[in-house]
């Protein structure tokens, strides 16, 4: 008896643990449904505390917009930054040069500009200040629904309700953002960028 009892539970718990990757999904569905069209959102998951949102725009890429030269994008902020510029290595063991403007706060981006596009990209960003705003608007400080009505319709709070970081993935994977919450407010903004290309 022990043993039906036994397996009974066994079975029950597989059961709930199945009915929740479905409800996730199910809430992934839904949120997506509601994404801006020119976000070209292609997929939405959430696992744990994490969303992350699959994208095809070029927003992620660029996310403070095309600039030919890093002094544009620095006389279009009107902020001060302090310039740095050193090498880093790329796949092929090629140097390239890249430039890193900083903050007092320490808020940094790593860009460079490449040979094939002509414009420059950015391979890395750490962002505290609320100051530094993306071409689309967001910044530091915002309140969780504010971030999420730039990418959605609609804001599901009770659907997010345990999301603490939000992943803005661009569909080649190459660019991230991400977004960390700390009392439903918006409180560090990171960009990833894993390039193989020059």
């Amino acid at each position: 008896m022990k043993k039906i009892l036994f397996i009974v539970a066994f079975a029950s718990l597989s059961i709930f643990a199945n009915a929740q990757q479905v409800s996730s999904r199910a809430k992934a569905l839904r949120i997506m449904s509601y994404a801006r069209p020119e976000y070209m959102v292609k997929d939405v998951k959430i696992i744990a505390d994490t969303m992350t949102v699959y994208t095809l725009s070029e927003q992620v890429i660029y996310p403070f917009g095309k600039w030919n030269t890093l002094e544009e994008y620095i006389t279009n902020t009107e902020l001060q930054w302090y310039r740095e510029v050193g090498y880093r290595k790329f796949m092929n063991g090629m140097e390239v040069s890249v430039n890193t403007i900083k903050r007092l706060d320490g808020s940094f981006i790593d860009i460079y500009r490449s040979i094939t596009t002509g414009k420059v990209e950015m391979l890395s960003a750490k962002i505290t200040d609320p100051e530094i705003v993306f071409r689309n608007g967001l910044h530091v400080g915002m309140t969780m629904q504010e971030v999420y009505m730039v990418y959605f319709t609609k804001f599901l709070k009770s659907y997010v309700v345990d999301v603490n970081v939000l992943k803005i993935i661009s569909g080649a994977g190459e660019v991230s953002q991400i977004y960390t919450f700390k009392g439903k407010k918006l409180r560090h903004l990171q960009v990833r960028s894993d390039y193989k290309f020059y």
